[in-house]
């Protein structure tokens, strides 16, 4: 599901707010201040709330990816998921790891928690993984930014004889039946791969509407060069992907503000991924596309954020 401007234009138009006022507005300020109208409806809890009422988002909100796998270790079981007409494309068992829990450390045996890219498809490996091969990026961003170690986390099949042991060293393996049928109905560059110890919760449509219009409040504070407000979204424990933490961070970010300047910043593709955890946390992975314009530098990239709802707003743990 992606939000155009059309729709929103549209949506903010025909809603009683706006619709004796719009042209008026418009008479007096031009478009440019009904667009700042617009951008500040993007802000509002309720807007989204409202654009989500009718809308499944049970297992996460997506602009732009459309294939979702999910895995709950605890059920032995794999799903493959359409995104955009909610069918469930693939289902099958699976192995996971020998020791339960969220992984924590290269050769503890465990299946990682989380949310997860597939970065390749291999075909030419050793006949204990079977036919082929989907590779994760596990440790990815948050898991680095907790300490965590180990690699080569996989979606794999099985020996040509069928013949092992019923769990994995932290991999998840199918029979070679069901890899190649999962190969088959997957796009992994356009995928997200999601892993729940227990069974997997639903996500809430209010916790949504929460990030959603906070990720907006974020960019204003952003755009705006607020440091304080901007700095307000971050976790005390926040650690950047590049190792700074947050009084580093804080810094570096109000060097940068002190510049003052127009800045324009976009976001487009916007992708709420629920963050399964041990924690009992309410974590997500939001993935999208940026584009952020001054008069100094421009950036054409993607953006990932890693993040917890909690009193009503996000904390940043930590960001790309």
């Amino acid at each position: 599901m992606k939000i155009s401007l059309v729709t929103l234009c549209l949506s903010i138009f025909l809603s009683p707010l706006f619709a004796k006022d719009i042209v008026q507005i418009y008479r007096e300020g031009g478009i440019d201040k009904v667009e700042k109208i617009i951008q500040q409806q993007l802000t509002q809890k309720s807007y989204w709330r409202d654009y989500l009422e009718s809308v499944d988002v049970s297992n996460g909100y997506y602009e732009s990816i459309k294939y979702l796998v999910l895995c709950q270790k605890d059920k032995k079981d794999m799903a493959l998921f359409d995104t955009k007409t909610k069918e469930k494309l693939f289902e099958s068992s699976v192995f996971t790891g020998e020791n339960n829990g969220d992984k924590q450390i290269e050769g503890d045996l465990k299946t990682p928690v989380g949310a997860y890219k597939l970065t390749q498809r291999l075909t030419n490996v050793d006949p204990f993984y079977g036919p082929l091969a989907l590779t994760t990026n596990y440790p990815n961003m948050y898991d680095k930014a907790k300490g965590k170690t180990g690699h080569g986390i996989w979606i794999h099949g099985v020996p040509s004889d069928e013949k092992r042991d019923q769990y994995t060293k932290g991999c998840i393996a199918l029979d070679n039946r069901n890899i190649k049928q999962l190969d088959k109905k997957i796009n992994i560059d356009n995928s997200v791969l999601i892993i729940s110890e227990k069974k997997f919760k639903s996500v809430s449509k209010d916790d949504l509407a929460v990030v959603l219009s906070s990720i907006f409040k974020w960019r204003d504070a952003w755009r705006y060069s607020d440091i304080d407000r901007y700095i307000s979204f971050y976790d005390d424990k926040f650690v950047k992907s590049n190792g700074y933490d947050k009084k580093k961070f804080t810094r570096y970010k109000t060097r940068l503000f002190k510049r003052k300047g127009k800045k324009t910043i976009k976001f487009t593709n916007i992708n709420v991924i629920p963050y399964p955890n041990t924690e009992n946390k309410k974590l997500f992975k939001v993935y999208m596309d940026e584009l952020y314009r001054s008069s100094t530098y421009k950036f054409v990239g993607k953006k990932e954020l890693y993040l917890e709802v909690k009193n009503g707003t996000i904390s940043i743990l930590t960001e790309s």
